[in-house]
Parts: C-alpha cells; sequence; structure tokens
C-alpha cells in the first residue's frame, strides 16, 4: 500500500514516515499544498494523509480540487485546530477522516487501516486462496492454518500480488506500491523478495511469467 503525506512540519511528517514505513507500507512526502495536489493527482496512492495548514494551498483546497477533479483515493485530514467546524468544512470538501493534532501515532494508524478497509465497499480484510490466508488488517499469514512469520515489506509483496490474484503483477506495479517514490535502487529487489516468498510458501504459489512479472496461484 502505498501513502502521500502532505505536511509543513517537516519533523513530524519525517516522523510519520518512518513509522508507517516500519509498517510496511510505501510512504511520499511533500511539504506544501500545490505540491500535494499535483503528486496525490498523478500518483497511484491507496490513502492521503493532509494537513490543513499548508503553504501553497491549505487543505480544504486540495481536498476540494482532487474530489473536483474526480479522484475517490481516501482523505485523512491532519490540522492544529480544533473545533466542529473546521471538522465540519474539512469532511464537506470531500475528506473521509479528521485527526486533531497532537494525536497518538497509534490511532493514526488505526484510522488508516480503517479507511484502507472501507475502500472497495468494506471488502473482506481476509484473503483466502486455497489453503493461503491473508489477513491485511493484521497483517498475519497463514499456510495450512499455521502462521508464517513475515517481515513487512514480504508481506507487502505477497499482498500486492494477492490483490490482483491469478492475474500478471510486474515489477513495476509491485515497486509502485511497496517501495516509495524516491527508490532508485535496483528494480531486481522485487525477485529478491518473490524469492524470500517462495521460501517461506508453497514454492509453486507464486508463478514468473517470463518478460512479464509474477502471478499468485489462486488455488483453483
Amino acid at each position: 500500500m502505498r501513502l502521500l503525506i502532505v505536511e509543513d512540519e517537516k519533523r513530524l511528517a519525517l516522523s510519520l514516515a518512518k513509522g508507517l514505513t516500519a509498517e510496511g507500507y510505501a510512504v511520499d512526502v511533500v511539504h506544501d499544498g500545490r505540491e500535494g495536489l499535483h503528486r496525490a493527482g498523478e500518483g497511484s496512492y491507496d490513502l492521503v494523509i493532509l494537513d490543513i495548514m499548508l503553504p501553497g494551498l491549505n487543505g480544504y483546497r486540495v481536498c476540494a480540487a482532487l474530489r473536483a477533479a474526480g479522484h475517490e483515493v481516501p482523505i485523512l485530514m491532519l490540522t492544529a485546530k480544533d473545533g466542529e467546524y473546521d471538522e465540519a468544512e474539512g469532511l464537506d470538501t470531500g475528506a473521509d477522516d479528521y485527526l486533531t493534532k497532537p494525536f497518538s501515532y497509534v490511532v493514526l494508524v488505526a484510522r488508516i487501516k480503517a479507511l484502507l478497509r472501507r475502500r472497495g465497499n468494506a471488502a473482506s480484510p481476509v484473503l483466502a486462496l486455497g489453503e493461503l490466508r491473508i489477513d491485511t488488517a493484521a497483517r498475519r499469514v497463514f499456510l495450512d492454518g499455521t502462521e508464517v512469520t513475515l517481515t513487512a515489506k514480504e508481506f507487502s509483496v505477497l499482498e500486492q500480488l494477492a490483490l490482483r490474484a491469478g492475474e500478471v503483477v510486474s515489477k513495476a506495479q509491485i515497486l509502485e506500491h511497496v517501495w516509495d517514490f524516491a527508490y532508485d535502487g535496483d528494480p531486481n529487489i522485487v525477485e529478491v523478495y518473490v524469492s524470500t516468498l517462495r521460501r517461506k510458501l508453497d514454492a509453486g504459489l507464486i508463478r514468473t511469467v517470463r518478460g512479464a512479472g509474477y502471478r499468485l496461484e489462486t488455488g483453483g
């Protein structure tokens, strides 16, 4: 899952990015409203964390512009303001949730997970593929009823394949959603993680489609 943080308090933004990256998300950070609107409008993000008090364009205007352009990405608004009017204004512009600073990081993560679960008509957070079960909310994986321990990145790679089970997913698509925008390392890092997943899971579960990418077998 790929997140965009639009927050001008750089220490807060980088702290959130560090924590969310450790949770297994790919995270991009920008510090002003105009850049946030540009990045959110052109990037394929699963969720945007949007501060209200921003230079360039404030969060209300960024949110309203995204919705007017037809972007349905979940938006979680952050603000130092506190009051029902501010919350109502944020929600009226199309935000999905609202969090007032200072906030608990644990609460932020819970809100993010709730919004991601809600996306796609509240689809079940558990993906069942034959003997493989992937709990996307708890970020746990079970094979034949036995839990398989995965790192945050391993889980994220598997999740991207599972969300498109039976379809071919390219390396570029996996990189886009699991590694952040600034990643400029070797794209073959995807092969490394797929190889690790094959060792930890059934070796035949993830098929290589030469020249195209990978396909997670659906188990029939």
